[in-house]
């Protein structure tokens, strides 16, 4: 049976399946429960810094008990709309607590008010922002690429971030680091981008290797009803958790270092997105219009569509701006959070997915480290026909400062904490 903290994490899963949606409400959500649970465990152990509070807590007040309830209040909090049953009184950790009534009661106590911070912490903080977003009308900046489709969360970049100072504090620079669209657009390097992701993220792509089309379905899972990037990070956090044998209190810390550092992510990947003077064009925009940019290293193909498809074969592209990529910022924030609390980056683990492409069904990657299955999850989205290589290698960059800025300033041992 897992722990509580574990248990909880499968029952956010099952929100996220359940919700579906952008993966920036789905972080934000994750970052709430994990957050308070974290506040929760560590109010009653009292070993390390707080997040937002130290509740005070009796000596028998019951670590599963404190985690159930406040996971359930931010989980319907942050996820209203959710139709999975989050009934306590059906919770198999709170039925198998055997230090009786007292106990139970005092963690009850504990985890209501932990979540009742965290909750406090994230009203108004920009999450339901509904500005409306016009798309620009260059060449070069973002367009729908499906009929029907409008821009996803375009104000994320402005949430109130969970751990940073701000949401540009590790804002990359410009695509290639060029001066201005126009001349992006006529360098060498725009061409070379163009003209990979052309041939290797093609549906008929007959340069794309079967392992790279197994690499793109594997780090995908874009599709609602499955448990989004997000969702396969924290899945990955729990694999390796059970691998090195984490207790219920390392695991309160470790997923809320997962969880908050994973919400910043979105809040950085965001700001990238549309908070820069140019929100840079999809390939499937980049190459089907691809004479347009006066650019003699590309040339247009009307009819090109990306690997990336639904469960019943449609191509689609997500609907937000190319640069930078959400899925390499998380995946490096992962990563980073990752080596720095186990100490090493070198770490063999099995990963797992549950993108409902058939080529991927039941299939798991092995890795060695945590920063080999970060670059293998950004490069994936080459593979798969909806990013350049540059919006991987800065959202990785951007994903790991972020990472190793997170560990270093958050939920640090009291020693470490009265010694800085």
């Amino acid at each position: 049976m897992p722990d509580a903290v574990t248990h909880w994490n499968d029952v956010l899963l099952d929100v996220i399946r359940d919700v579906g949606g952008s993966p920036c409400p789905i972080a934000r959500g994750g970052a709430m429960m994990h957050g308070a649970i974290y506040d929760a465990v560590n109010s009653i152990v009292d070993t390390h810094e707080p997040y937002l509070v130290k509740v005070p807590a009796s000596p028998i007040a019951s670590l599963e008990a404190a985690i159930a309830h406040a996971a359930h209040d931010t989980l319907a909090a942050a996820f209203p709309a959710t139709t999975v049953d989050l009934a306590l009184e059906r919770d198999d950790t709170i039925a198998a607590i055997t230090t009786g009534a007292a106990s139970i009661a005092a963690g009850k106590a504990v985890g209501r008010q932990a979540a009742e911070a965290m909750v406090r912490a994230r009203e108004d903080d920009g999450a339901d922002d509904q500005t409306p977003y016009v798309p620009p009308a260059g060449l070069g900046e973002w367009r729908p690429t499906e009929p029907g489709t409008t821009a996803a969360n375009p104000s994320w970049g402005k949430v109130k971030p969970f751990c940073l100072t701000t949401g540009p504090q590790f804002r990359p620079p410009r695509p290639g680091g060029y001066r201005s669209r126009t001349e992006m657009l006529r360098s060498a390097e725009y061409a070379a981008q163009v003209e990979e992701v052309k041939e290797l993220g093609r549906d008929s792509s007959t340069t794309r290797t079967d392992e790279q089309s197994k690499i793109a379905f594997f780090w995908a899972n874009d599709l609602d009803g499955t448990y989004k990037p997000p969702g396969q990070l924290y899945e990955l956090t729990k694999i390796v958790s059970d691998q090195r044998g984490l207790d219920i209190v390392d695991n309160a810390r470790l997923f809320a270092l997962v969880a908050l550092a994973i919400g910043d992510a979105a809040v950085v990947a965001w700001d990238a997105k549309y908070s820069r003077d140019l929100d840079l064009w999809r390939p499937a925009s980049a190459i089907r219009v691809g004479d347009a940019d006066l650019n003699p290293g590309t040339t247009d193909d009307p009819s090109w569509q990306p690997l990336s498809q639904t469960t019943n074969g449609t191509h689609f592209t997500p609907p937000f701006p190319a640069y930078v990529s959400g899925h390499a910022t998380f995946a490096a924030t992962h990563a980073a959070i990752m080596r720095q609390y186990f100490g090493t980056d070198n770490v063999n683990f099995v990963a797992t997915t549950e993108d409902p492409h058939p080529s991927v069904q039941g299939l798991t990657r092995s890795f060695s480290s945590f920063t080999e299955a970060a670059l293998e999850n950004a490069r994936s989205r080459v593979y798969l026909g909806v990013h350049f290589q540059w919006d991987a290698d800065h959202g990785f960059h951007s994903g790991n400062a972020l990472g190793e800025f997170v560990y270093a300033t958050q939920l640090r041992p009291l020693a470490a904490a009265l010694a800085a």
